[in-house]
């Protein structure tokens, strides 16, 4: 059977900030319908990677194609209908009503003379049931907690329709009820809408449980590829993190589950980082 077309490749990608190389050599591939979760200490090149998928970031070396076309071939407008992204944070000046901000998804699927149409009205709303915000349409984006801005945000990329969906840390700000409904709706849409997911997570846990892939980056190269059981193992974590853990199996659905020995020593890998690249 011939194999689908995956939504997102990337091709011994090498990119950074002026002289300082940050992402070396990656070779990375995501399909539709499945959660790709990246993880790795700070300073890993996670938040690198999503600014050069997105573009923001040019390339030193190699190719990166989204939905088989070259990134750069691409119009803004057009990599936005095919590409949503859902960052950590997004401060506003302006006063606008959660409706609003959702409705600035729609935004890539309109002409500047066409106005909101019903198809646009229609994807705002199944936007907003879907991130359950839908009781807050009418308040101020600025009155929010983190929490709901968060979700607010989840519902804008929503709108957007696209079929690759990025998550810059998802579940930060939110409790944990609200960070496994997130990632609980992230992934059902994969499933789906034939969504291809990838998604920043710092909580191995939470990883484990929702993404069907993981990859673990260290110091900028893709250390580590495969399914939860086959990367979250406790030496392998414990290397990349510079300090000792422990694994175990969920009790109900089997997944691996990562506790940290909080006497233990830790080595520089394992220090807090001065800030995410």
């Amino acid at each position: 059977m011939k194999q689908s077309m995956p939504a997102l490749e990337l091709f011994d990608v090498s990119t950074g900030y002026g002289d300082t190389v940050v992402l070396e050599d990656v070779d990375l591939s995501l399909e539709r319908g499945s959660v790709l979760g990246v993880v790795g200490p700070n300073g890993a090149g996670k938040t690198t990677l999503l600014r050069a998928i997105t573009g923001i970031l040019p390339l030193h070396r190699g190719e990166i194609r989204v939905m088989g076309c070259d990134l750069g071939s691409w119009s803004r407008p057009g990599l936005a209908r095919a590409l949503a992204v859902v960052p950590q944070s997004s401060p506003l000046i302006f006063d606008f009503t959660v409706r609003e901000i959702v409705s600035m998804g729609r935004m890539p699927h309109q002409s500047p003379w066409s106005g909101e149409r019903r198809v646009d009205r229609d994807a705002v709303d199944r936007a907003l049931v879907a991130a359950e915000v839908s009781p807050l349409e009418g308040r101020s984006y600025l009155e929010l907690s983190g929490g709901e801005q968060r979700r607010v945000l989840f519902a804008r990329a929503l709108a957007q329709e696209p079929s690759i969906l990025l998550l810059d840390e998802p579940t930060s700000h939110l409790d944990p009820g609200q960070g496994r409904g997130l990632m609980e709706r992230a992934r059902d849409l994969a499933r789906r809408e034939n969504i291809a997911v990838l998604t920043i997570l710092h909580d191995l846990n939470m990883a484990a449980l929702y993404c069907d892939e993981i990859a673990v980056f260290k110091a900028g190269r893709v250390w580590s590829r495969g399914t939860p059981r086959e990367v979250f193992t406790q030496e392998a974590l414990s290397r990349v993190y510079g300090l000792p853990v422990a694994v175990i199996s969920h009790p109900h659905t089997g997944d691996p589950q990562v506790l940290i020995n909080p006497s233990g020593p830790r080595d520089s890998l394992g220090s807090p980082g001065a800030g995410e690249v």
